[in-house]
């Protein structure tokens, strides 16, 4: 059974899997495509990072920045390479798109890699209704990201 909450980032099985996901990140991206939020920025107050617990196990994280008062990005989306394939990444998303509407939010926007690292990750977004388009917010054409929004 998975449990989904607010993740601790004092707990050290959450701060392995941010770890893990930055490295990865930084494995399959060049140092200036890589958009993955630290922890610091994880805390920032507009910042809300869920954990999906299973087993006494961290199996996933995903975090909703609030872009303003009616959109937000979905960040840190990450499934321990152990429970890959199982519905985790789907059921975070799903998460944190039910919590963007519960906080007025009409619409959704993403950052992925481009890479076939991430092709999994782009099917992903696709089969929930996210569609490409280009930058938003700060972010500039790049070719080692793709952009995705959704309206909620």
């Amino acid at each position: 059974m998975i449990a989904i909450t607010i993740a601790d980032l004092g707990d050290p099985r959450t701060l392995a899997l941010v770890s893990a996901h930055l490295s990865g990140m930084r494995a399959a991206s060049p140092p200036d495509s890589v958009h993955a939020l630290e922890v610091g920025g994880l805390q920032h107050p507009d910042v809300t990072l869920w954990s999906a617990e299973v087993e006494g196990r961290i199996a996933g994280i995903a975090a909703l920045s609030r872009l303003d008062d009616t959109s937000g990005e979905v960040k840190s989306m990450r499934v321990d390479d152990a429970f890959l394939g199982r519905g985790f990444g789907r059921a975070l998303l799903r998460h944190v798109m039910g919590a963007a509407r519960e906080r007025g939010m009409t619409g959704l926007w993403l950052e992925t890699g481009s890479t076939a690292e991430f092709d999994a990750a782009r099917r992903l977004y696709e089969s929930e209704g996210f569609t490409p388009c280009g930058p938003f917010g700060d972010y500039r054409a790049d070719p080692f990201s793709v952009f995705f929004t959704r309206p909620l």
